[in-house]
């Protein structure tokens, strides 16, 4: 059995799922085209794990802006990165997690996932914060300028990670966007550098733009196992 509710906290609109008897509790920041396929991502999360969890899902009012972990110019279109991604976090750890605790207490696992920009910001967050047992990085936007010299001269908190690619994501003509192959493989080998690191890349079929809801779905299904 599965329930559903839409909240309101601290002014953001935040959907909540809770299985029966949850042990993991999934935080993941969205945008309208993740709201229209949440609930088929549950569905497959329940499909294929065995795990009882909650997702709570929050709605970011301004995606460029309030997932980029630093300001930088825009990549595509004409709408630049406003780096606001400290308040998000700082909108988790003050609003959400403690609604979270008192609702359900301070048991359960408590993992960060996310997809395209939301994933970027969810590795960012296991860098800034201690409070997750694991991130979910489903085609994350690991282009991003600076991110990966980041990485090298930061330490990420958790030491369970799931990455995700389409295998078509880097052919694209913008050459930015472009890196986000070797950047991804990168990235990976650098967090296997760390032996306490438990981390997976796995590659999907076709570009950035289709199964988003399947490949959030298998990075969370594979977090809790």
């Amino acid at each position: 059995m599965e329930t559903k509710e839409n909240i309101i906290i601290n002014n953001k609109p935040c959907f909540l799922y809770e299985t029966e008897n949850p042990t993991s509790i999934l935080i993941q920041a969205i945008d309208e085209h993740d709201l229209e396929v949440l609930d088929s991502e549950v569905d497959k999360i329940r499909e294929l794990s065995n795990e009882e969890f909650i997702l709570l899902a929050f709605l970011v009012d301004n995606w460029n802006d309030d997932l980029s972990p630093w300001a930088a110019p825009a990549v595509f279109g004409n709408e630049n990165f406003g780096g606001k991604a400290h308040k998000t976090l700082e909108y988790v750890e003050s609003d959400l997690l403690p609604y979270l605790k008192e609702k359900y207490g301070s048991d359960k696992k408590l993992y960060i996932g996310g997809y395209s920009l939301s994933a970027l910001f969810a590795l960012w967050a296991s860098y800034n914060t201690d409070i997750f047992d694991g991130v979910v990085a489903a085609s994350p936007s690991i282009w991003f300028p600076g991110f990966i010299k980041y990485a090298r001269e930061n330490d990420i908190k958790v030491n369970k990670i799931y990455l995700s690619l389409g295998n078509k994501e880097e052919k694209t003509k913008n050459k930015i966007m472009a890196t986000v192959g070797d950047n991804i493989r990168e990235y990976y080998d650098m967090l296997r550098e760390d032996s306490t690191n438990n981390v997976i890349l796995e590659w999907s079929e076709g570009n950035h733009f289709i199964d988003s809801d399947m490949r959030t779905a298998k990075g969370f299904a594979w977090i809790m196992s």
